[in-house]
């Protein structure tokens, strides 16, 4: 009997053991409840077969560490095998699920699809030392219970649409390492507390909307990170610690201030403060600080003279100068194809004497100098032209192709760069296709591939070799010019890329047999296979959007309309967007298709001048005063379809419907909700909905003059949002929009 008893001693310790080392069940169900709340994606189908979740084996997608029986860490990073989300998906319940995992350090939320206020309950993670929520469509303010998070050392909060300023109570957080907000809808000044934050290594602002005096930062002597990019800080230039490895300032309002001992930060490996307004003699031993390898300080007011025998870091692989005021002669060591340098250098837009740069003679660069008036720090600072002034030319790379489309082009205006970049960047850079590559995407223009056509072009779709699916347009040129004659034109429809556009993949150009000129150009955009908004609103059949969904429709093509009319230079206006032209992307994000691409509007003479069938008439000078206002009434029509949830189609309509709403505003919850679409009236708050109505019919006002500004509809679309989550719970979903409010 010993002997027996022996063994089952054994044995029940083995399993004693073996159950401590596994996953608590506590934490086995929130695991699992978080897997059903994201939809059951295939990139968590580990959870459904393994017997032990701490040993599953990490993937890009999912990745869990475990500790004496305790998650410890989750990455959660979604991809291609994530669906979108429910539509009952509840942020509260997610991380309800969430705090369960009371042992967890570093947590990893990443492209979800997440929206709304992060809760509260996000600081009953005390443990945390790590939390990253990036890319997903999180708003609101940044949660005050993140400061009951002690240990945390890391928080990235990229690419979301979180409001307010930033926190001053970050300080009171003081093992925080690594700080980033980039692309969120931050505002406000900066405040002065960030520069206690002893321990801070990276310090990521960038595109957001902040502005005054970057507080004093000179006392952060473990910083190494500095990026305010595509904000308006200034005027004055920071102060800043000397172990600085990336500088950026770049696309701000910082004029004065740039310290002698910048020249003296020797771990500085990139600096970056052009598209300012910085005055003043620039300091050529930037050039040879220890450590510099990028260099940008174009589209600034610098001047002096450059002489050939200056020195450069040898390593230095990256110089843009231009767009100053710099004379002299360009050094050897930035000369492209000299023994000494190996450096990519644009410094076109000065004074320089290289012939093979566009530059300005001498005197420009004299005058223009003279022309500025350095003021004493904390006076106006302004400038003063003279009677031959000349306008400053935008910047341009050092060799140009009259054939190729250069995106990598710099443009003097920033804002269409920083938003191209930011809203573009998941599309394949832009290119010159060959004919025979189109022609075998669409079968040789079969009939079959043909989608419409006017008296000038047809629409085609076609599929890459690759297996992307493409839409083709073919413009007959009524004119035979030179490729040249095409070459503004085309660089314009490249920079045009935006989550909520039609934007384009590139163009191919088709001669006439004895070379006289271009008679055909094909321009290559991305392909929406969705259908159209109206087919998710109005049409008789299919699904439908729910109310949450709609404002989140309403709020891309608002933000379409935005990056047309200030994501451009020169703007983008009067673009009879309709909602048949806005069309849905796979993921049921709203594309607006049609707009007024300067091509078509000199090729066809038409688009330019087109008044939609729904726009109160007016004159010619009225129109062109209030050119931005008119999209702004097409706007109105649409958010009048998504309200009723019935066709739009002419302009005799409009009036009526835009008092039937003013009426219905005026009146109690039950009178507003008898004229919305059947299938979302019960769904919507009626703060949500009355804040919708009001919009709609300011959008419609008679006068231009009276119609709200495309951010003012933004920021009323995005409150309509807010409300009606808190109000519903209603989930915006897949068709959550990227939203950058001013």
């Amino acid at each position: 009997m010993a002997k027996p008893l022996l063994l089952h001693i054994l044995l029940m310790g083995f399993l004693l053991v073996n159950l401590s080392n596994q996953l608590q069940l506590s934490e086995t169900k929130s695991l699992l409840k978080i897997q059903e709340l994201l939809n059951n994606p295939s990139a968590l189908s580990s959870l459904n077969i393994a017997r032990d979740f701490c040993e599953i084996e990490p993937t890009s997608s999912f990745t869990l560490v475990c500790y004496d029986g305790a998650i410890t860490q989750l990455h959660i990073i979604g991809n291609n095998g994530f669906p979108s989300l429910p539509q009952n998906f509840s942020i509260h319940s997610f991380f309800s699920a969430l705090v369960e995992f009371s042992s967890l350090k570093v947590l990893s939320l990443v492209s979800l699809g997440l929206w709304g206020p992060v809760p509260g309950n996000v600081g009953h993670l005390s443990s945390l030392e790590i939390l990253n929520v990036s890319s997903n469509y999180f708003n609101g303010d940044i949660p005050l219970e993140i400061l009951l998070l002690r240990n945390l050392q890391t928080l990235v909060l990229d690419h979301n649409n979180f409001t307010g300023q930033v926190p001053f109570w970050l300080s009171s957080l003081p093992f925080l390492t690594v700080l980033s907000f980039k692309h969120n809808l931050l505002s406000g000044s900066l405040p002065n507390s960030l520069g206690t934050l002893q321990n801070l290594r990276v310090l990521t602002l960038s595109e957001n909307y902040l502005f005054g005096q970057v507080p004093d930062l000179s006392k952060l002597r473990n910083l190494q990170v500095l990026d305010l990019e595509d904000n308006k800080f200034g005027p004055h230039f920071p102060g800043l610690p000397r172990k600085l490895v990336t500088l950026v300032l770049r696309n701000n309002k910082f004029r004065v201030g740039i310290p002698e001992e910048l020249g003296s930060f020797y771990l500085l490996q990139k600096l970056d403060i052009s598209l300012n307004g910085f005055v003043g003699p620039f300091s050529p031993s930037l050039l040879s600080l220890p450590s510099i390898r990028y260099l940008d300080i174009s589209g600034n007011k610098f001047t002096g003279v450059l002489l050939q025998n200056m020195s450069c870091n040898a390593d230095i692989a990256f110089v843009n100068l231009t767009s100053n005021y710099l004379v002299g002669k360009l050094p050897s060591c930035l000369v492209s194809g000299s023994k000494e340098s190996r450096v990519v250098a644009m410094y076109s837009g000065n004074c320089l004497s290289n012939d093979d740069e566009k530059q300005h003679p001498a005197e420009f660069c004299h005058n223009e100098a003279l022309a500025v008036e350095v003021m004493p720090r904390g006076e106006k600072h302004k400038r003063i032209y003279g009677k031959d002034n000349v306008k400053k030319p935008s910047t341009r790379l050092i060799t140009e192709s009259a054939l190729t489309v250069n995106t990598a082009k710099m443009l003097s205006n920033a804002k269409c760069i920083s938003e191209t970049m930011k809203l573009g960047a998941a599309l394949p850079a832009y290119r010159t296709f060959a004919l025979e590559e189109l022609k075998e995407a669409t079968n040789n223009f079969d009939t079959s591939t043909l989608m419409g056509e006017t008296s000038n072009s047809q629409m085609y779709r076609g599929k890459l070799s690759d297996g992307t699916f493409i839409a083709i347009r073919s413009l007959r040129m009524k004119k035979r010019r030179s490729p040249q004659a095409y070459t503004h034109h085309l660089e314009l429809i490249s920079k045009i890329r935006h989550c909520h556009l039609v934007s384009a993949l590139g163009h191919c150009l088709e001669f006439q047999l004895d070379d006289s000129g271009i008679s055909r150009i094909f321009l290559v955009f991305e392909f929406a296979p969705n259908g159209t908004l109206r087919d998710f609103i109005s049409a008789p059949r299919g699904q439908k959007l729910n109310w949450g969904q709609r404002i989140a429709a309403a709020i891309g093509v608002a933000k379409g309309i935005q990056f047309l009319h200030t994501g451009m230079v020169p703007g983008i206006y009067s673009n009879n967007v309709k909602i048949k032209n806005v069309l849905m992307d796979h993921n049921l994000h709203v594309k607006i298709s049609s707009y007024n691409l300067p091509l078509l509007a000199e090729n066809i003479g038409t688009v330019s001048s087109v008044v939609s069938s729904t726009t109160p008439k007016g004159s010619t000078q009225d129109w062109e005063r209030h050119e931005d206002k008119h999209d702004v009434y097409d706007i109105g029509v649409i958010l009048l379809e998504i309200i009723l949830g019935r066709p739009v189609v002419f302009y005799h309509e409009v009036g009526a419907l835009k008092d039937l709403l003013r009426v219905s505003i005026t009146t109690d919850d039950t009178g507003r909700r008898s004229i919305v679409d059947p299938v979302v009236h019960k769904q919507c708050s009626d703060e949500s909905l009355k804040t919708m109505m009001e919009i709609c019919v300011r959008c419609l006002s008679n006068e231009p003059v009276d119609r709200p500004s495309i951010e003012d509809i933004l920021w009323t679309l995005q409150f309509a949002a807010q409300v009606q989550d808190l109000g519903t719970g209603d989930s915006m979903n897949s068709i959550e929009s990227h939203v950058s409010l001013p």
